[in-house]
């Protein structure tokens, strides 16, 4: 009998999978497993669900998808015959007619275990109790002698999944993740990790997906941590990468040794992540490249710098729509920036399109004030002609309006909220401000912008307007930013209740006004465009508020629930199995 082995070398793959592309999955697999065999590895480690791409969502229920997947798994695990290095693949996985997410350990030609995710996320962005089902408390797999644990992403938040890999036996934990970037997770990861490692007295290799899908961005920053909670390992973020750790049983059980790198953290870490988001949505949709109306103000200025740092120049067309109320300093403006990015730039004048717009409503608005519908046609004509410039050269139209104005409803529908993804959707307007300033001075490894100053002083320091008449500021309709930014923070983020606000020290008044717009905008938000999830709750697949809504908070204290009716009635909430 063979002893078990004393060292092993584990591969981690840190790699961005394509949602849907089987073949690209499987094939970006082989092509790590190479890598891993040149560099010695005994095993490697993919993230969760990499052979499906995460989330994967009702297309994990298409029986064509769930065979293409067991397909692939099936052809990997034939390959390791060769003797080079066994693999732990996440996968979606049929048996006995119940789809599961599943880790796959291929060794020696063979699917030699399978183990299922337990702990199913269904809050947030997560939905996986609709699709999968639950799979029993797992035990260790056995790899050469070595028991080795394998709970999937969520099973590491609850003490359940790993109680049960340590009581039978496991030695180390490998543990498969998909989870996606927002402010603070990173720290939220490694406490969870540090709390199960503690408990069972085992150390933890966790391995995370990188990449942008759709609204998420999953940043990688994958890690080891030793049985006594120390940082035996740490990956880079927001990049590719498959690095070697190296594990040794001692007296005391397994440590790991491996590469300790630098993670992005605060506002780099979220400028990244609008970077690498909108990168992966063109890339994966297999745009040429984007284009975007640049109207000297500071949120498509942002973005002119997002852009050309996930694309590069040749890739961003920036294109000014001036009307009689645009100022020759935004002209300024949008010409310096883009120069600085080095860009392409080019000015169309709406003049005629809103004039003739006009004309045509000319009968029906007959003796009827100017007023916002006018405004209005401004914006949708420049809208009408980003589409069509769009449609022309088949560049993905980027819309700009950042989560202030997504709140309070601050945009038109069919205008400036055209487009197919919005990489600033969920940066409030100061921390457009913020990340413009941040990027004036650095910018994220491997963006494609050149260095230095790429967004004029001029506009980070003007007062933001719209200019869809004339002398019209932002605040003329809004209160200031960063008052607004500070409730919609409370009542967004927090869920805050109104009255809570008001003891906090926010006029009374105003948090009604913005609670007001917040719900009144909520059927301008269901046709925004998808755009990057940074914060806690994106608007999107964290926060949905029904349209046809009557309820409001009053501002009213809320009243204690009354327990005395509870037990006057003898009510319970005890539970029985009939």
């Amino acid at each position: 009998m063979t002893s078990p082995a004393n060292k092993l070398s584990i591969a981690i793959a840190q790699l961005n999978p394509t949602v849907g592309d089987v073949a690209g999955n499987a094939e970006k697999a082989r092509q790590a497993r190479a890598e891993a065999a040149r560099l010695g590895a005994d095993l490697i480690l993919f993230p969760e669900l990499f052979m499906a791409g995460y989330p994967p969502e009702d297309l994990v229920l298409k029986p064509a998808f769930q065979s293409a997947c067991r397909t692939a798994v099936e052809k990997l695990a034939r390959e390791t015959a060769d003797g080079g290095p066994a693999v732990l693949m996440g996968t979606p996985w049929v048996e006995n007619r119940k789809l599961y997410n599943a880790v796959a350990l291929l060794d020696e030609g063979k699917i030699a275990a399978l183990r299922y995710k337990v702990d199913l996320p269904n809050y947030g962005v997560f939905d996986e109790k609709r699709v999968f089902t639950p799979g029993p408390l797992p035990g260790p797999v056995n790899f050469r002698g070595v028991r080795i644990g394998v709970p999937i992403c969520e099973d590491i938040w609850g003490p359940d999944p790993v109680e049960c890999i340590a009581e039978t036996g496991g030695e180390i934990l490998l543990v498969p993740n998909a989870s996606p970037y927002r402010r603070g997770v990173v720290d939220e990861r490694l406490n969870v990790s540090v709390a199960r490692v503690v408990d069972a007295k085992l150390p933890l290799l966790y391995v995370n997906q990188v990449g942008g899908q759709d609204e998420l961005v999953f940043e990688g920053a994958s890690f080891a941590l030793n049985a006594d909670g120390s940082r035996a390992m740490q990956l880079p973020s927001f990049e590719e990468t498959i690095a070697i750790s190296t594990w040794t049983r001692g007296n005391d059980g397994w440590r790991c040794e491996g590469p300790i790198n630098t993670i992005a953290e605060g506002d780099e870490a979220d400028y990244a992540a609008c970077v690498l988001g909108l990168r992966d949505y063109v890339e994966k949709n297999r745009f040429p490249g984007v284009v975007f109306g640049m109207s000297g103000g500071i949120d498509s200025a942002l973005c002119a710098a997002i852009a050309t740092d996930a694309l590069g120049p040749k890739r961003v067309r920036a294109v000014m729509l001036p009307y009689r109320y645009t100022s020759q300093e935004s002209l300024d403006d949008a010409k310096q920036a883009t120069a600085a990015l080095g860009i392409s730039y080019e000015v169309l004048p709406i003049v005629t399109a809103v004039e003739g717009l006009t004309q045509a409503l000319q009968p029906a608005f007959a003796g009827l004030k100017p007023d916002v519908t006018e405004e209005n046609l401004q914006a949708r004509a420049r809208g009408t002609i980003l589409m069509a410039m769009s449609n022309k050269f088949g560049s993905m139209l980027v819309t700009t309006g950042n989560k202030s104005e997504m709140s309070t409803g601050y945009a038109t529908l069919y205008g400036d909220m055209n487009g197919g993804f919005n990489p600033i959707k969920d940066l409030y307007k100061t921390e457009v401000f913020r990340l413009s300033r941040l990027r004036n001075s650095w910018k994220p490894p491997g963006a494609l912008g050149p260095d230095g100053e790429v967004i004029p002083v001029n506009i980070i320091d003007k007062p933001p307007t719209a200019e869809l008449r004339e002398n019209q500021k932002d605040q003329d309709s809004l209160p200031p930013y960063d008052m607004l930014d500070a409730i919609l923070n409370r009542l967004v983020e927090r869920e805050e209740p109104i009255a809570t606000i008001v003891a906090a020290g926010y006029d009374r008044d105003l948090v009604l006004r913005v609670d007001r717009m917040l719900n009144l905008a909520e059927y301008k938000r269901r046709q925004a465009a998808p755009g990057v999830k940074v914060t806690l709750k994106n608007f999107g697949r964290d926060r949905r508020y029904p349209i046809v809504n009557r309820f409001r908070d009053t501002g009213e204290a809320l009243p204690q629930p009354d327990q005395s009716l509870v037990a006057a009635a003898g009510a319970t909430s005890d539970a029985y199995d009939l």
